[in-house]
């Protein structure tokens, strides 16, 4: 089997884990207090855009480099708030970064792109404009320019 058939069902696996973990988290106490919720939810559908995006042919190199990165800071168990000690609350930087870089692209490349491999509920571009905006209270100030620094 060919290696892209690898990667795309280690993501896709990576994908339905996360989607399972933050779905059981959601009913726990601990998800339903959560000032982010709203936004951690997004996390499996922010995933899924960044991995569509960099197998688009009409998303630069750049990008694709970029997004690959901010997919391996998705898959990574080690960053700047790990998800191994706060649990689906730990995503909220991987959420930041990937809607930052998907911000980044707006501006570069046709919105249409982004609309197409959305899953998501919602407007994505206005989900996107949020996120960025509320990113330093979600994240800290420290962490926020570390996190831009990334890309």
């Amino acid at each position: 089997m060919s290696q892209e058939y690898y990667t795309k069902q280690r993501d896709a696996d990576f994908y339905q884990k996360l989607r399972t973990i933050i779905r059981k988290w959601e009913n726990k106490r601990e998800g339903r207090k959560s000032k982010w919720l709203e936004y951690i939810l997004l996390a499996p559908d922010l995933f899924h855009l960044l991995t569509k995006l960099v197998m688009d042919k009409a998303v630069s190199i750049e990008f694709k480099g970029k997004i690959s990165l901010v997919i391996l800071y998705f898959i990574s168990p080690i960053d700047l708030i790990p998800e191994a000690f706060i649990g689906p609350g730990g995503y909220i930087d991987d959420i930041v970064l990937a809607a930052y870089m998907v911000n980044l692209m707006v501006n570069q490349i046709s919105p249409e792109i982004i609309h197409k491999h959305w899953a998501g509920e919602g407007n994505i571009l206005q989900i996107i404009q949020n996120i960025v905006k509320d990113a330093q209270k979600m994240v800290g100030r420290g962490i926020w320019s570390k996190l831009r620094r990334k890309i």
